[in-house]
C-alpha cells in the first residue's frame, strides 16, 4: 500500500510538474498569439507523452504496482492530487469557487483536458502489459 502512495505521488509530481512548466511557457507565449483554446490544445499532445512516459517510469520504479489494482489506484491517487491541486489554486489564488472554475474553462479545450484526465489516471493500468509482471514469471526480471 505504502509503495502504491508513493508511486502515485510521484505520477502526480512528475505530470504536474510538467503541466506547470508547460504553461508557463503557454500563456506568456502561446495565449496572446493563438488564444487560449489553441494553445491549450497544443499543449495537450506533449502533456500526452508526458503521461505515457511518467506512467512507464513508475512501473519501473516501483514494481511492486505492476498489478492491475495497484496500477489502477496509483493512476487514480494521482488524478485525486492533480484535481484538488487544480481546484485549490482556482479558489485560493483567482477567488473562484468551483462553478466559476468549470465555467470559465472553454468547452472544446476543457473537454479535451478532461478525456485527458481519464488517460491519466488509467495510463499506470494501460501500461502493464508492456511491463512484464514480475509475479508472472517467478521474479526473473
Amino acid at each position: 500500500m505504502k509503495r502504491t502512495i508513493l508511486a502515485g505521488l510521484a505520477y502526480f509530481a512528475i505530470v504536474l510538474g510538467t503541466g506547470f512548466v508547460l504553461g508557463a511557457i503557454r500563456v506568456p507565449f502561446l495565449v496572446p498569439r493563438f488564444g487560449e483554446r489553441w494553445a491549450e490544445l497544443a499543449e495537450m499532445p506533449l502533456m500526452a507523452a508526458v503521461i505515457f512516459l511518467a506512467a512507464g517510469f513508475i512501473l519501473r520504479r516501483f514494481p511492486e504496482i505492476r498489478t492491475p489494482a495497484r496500477s489502477l489506484a496509483a493512476g487514480v491517487l494521482a488524478l485525486a492530487l492533480t484535481l484538488s491541486a487544480e481546484l485549490g489554486l482556482a479558489v485560493v489564488l483567482q477567488s473562484q469557487t468551483l462553478a466559476d472554475f468549470i465555467q470559465s474553462r472553454d468547452k472544446v479545450s476543457g473537454s479535451v483536458y478532461l478525456g485527458l484526465l481519464l488517460v491519466f489516471a488509467v495510463m499506470p493500468r494501460l501500461r502493464l502489459s508492456s511491463h512484464h509482471r514480475p509475479e508472472a514469471n517467478g521474479g526473473v526480471g
